[in-house]
């Protein structure tokens, strides 16, 4: 049995529960190898059964490495778990409440995280793919024509999304950031359609082979600009060189921000130091203020400090970081993009 299930089984064992069921897609495809495309429920027991989707019955035939059945209707599948003696059961954090509502009168029910617990280490051969989605997205990068006048904000976007699929991703791993001018000063701006104004703000990534890449970088014009990059590239840089096995992540985000703040911009910074990555662009651990997840051989974090001056501009710098004895960053796209 796959060695993701048996982790699983001895959580279950250790916490006296029967049974865990996962509806999540990429928590799915994590421990099965196929990925649902209308709705699956994984239930994870000795003998695990994935009750799949109509539609999904011949790409769940086909990839999956848990048996299948044909999906009939909620009381044929609570029956069958009743059947078998299930009592007990847990159930992912982000399980719909529509859905829990459909076995809480049946089983005793526990939120527990055992996949996610799972997936926050890497093997190598994760660490393989999100390496081959970042040198995807880094060659796309660079093959853009970012600085033509001409360009707007969408069609920069638009550009680099198609590079990707070109250089080989699936997709993009989360909606492509440009943005520019005053605009840079929100985290998560949408592309305009307007022409690119200064600074650029592009924030990126590919998917490879189900796994994702996230990559940030600023193009800087004046010398308040500059100020505010080096700054950045300064925490990011020292937060990298900080990272190893052993320290909580909460130290990795502190080491960011204490010299953010340092600068008199720790107002300004105002989201975490990086996240994890994977099948899902964010995933757990993270380096943030309040994670006290100790860091671990095998978990890849993205580093991505930032300062966003309101009405004014903001810049970001990310890379994302696969630990062994220290932190060592995927991808070789410089920081400074000229």
């Amino acid at each position: 049995m796959d060695i993701h299930i048996n982790n699983i089984l001895n959580d279950l064992k250790k916490d006296n529960i029967q049974a865990y069921l996962l509806t999540k897609f990429t928590n799915v495809e994590y421990i099965s190898n196929y990925k649902p495309t209308s709705f699956a429920f994984c239930i994870i027991k000795e003998n695990p059964i994935i009750y799949v989707s109509s539609m999904d019955m011949e790409i769940a035939k086909n990839n999956s490495s848990i048996e299948i059945k044909e999906y009939e209707s909620f009381e044929v599948m609570i029956g069958e778990l009743k059947a078998e003696g299930i009592k007990s059961l847990a159930i992912e954090p982000t399980l719909p409440f529509s859905t829990y509502e459909k076995f809480r009168n049946d089983f005793s029910i526990e939120s527990k995280n055992y996949v996610d617990k799972q997936r926050m280490i890497k093997t190598p051969s994760e660490i393989e793919k999100i390496t081959k989605a970042t040198e995807i997205a880094q060659k796309s990068f660079l093959d853009l024509d970012i600085l033509n006048n001409a360009n707007m904000e969408n069609e920069v976007a638009f550009d680099l999304v198609r590079l990707m699929i070109e250089n080989g991703a699936e997709k993009e791993s989360f909606d492509t950031i440009v943005t520019s001018g005053a605009n840079s000063s929100l985290p998560h701006a949408i592309p305009q359609a307007k022409k690119l104004d200064q600074p650029i703000l592009i924030d990126w990534g590919a998917i490879y082979e189900g796994y994702c890449s996230d990559n940030t970088r600023t193009m800087v014009y004046t010398e308040k600009q500059q100020e505010i990059w080096d700054i950045v590239a300064e925490a990011h840089d020292k937060a990298i060189k900080a990272i190893r096995p052993g320290l909580k992540c909460c130290e990795i985000d502190k080491v960011a921000r204490d010299i953010i703040i340092d600068y008199g911009y720790g107002d300004r910074f105002i989201h975490s130091t990086g996240h994890s990555l994977g099948l899902d662009i964010h995933e757990t651990p993270g380096f943030s203020l309040r994670d006290e997840t100790v860091v671990e051989k095998g978990m890849v974090i993205t580093v991505e400090p930032g300062i966003y001056i309101e009405g004014e501009f903001g810049v970001r710098l990310e890379d994302t970081v696969s630990i062994s004895k220290r932190g060592n960053v995927i991808g070789d796209l410089p920081l400074d993009i000229v």
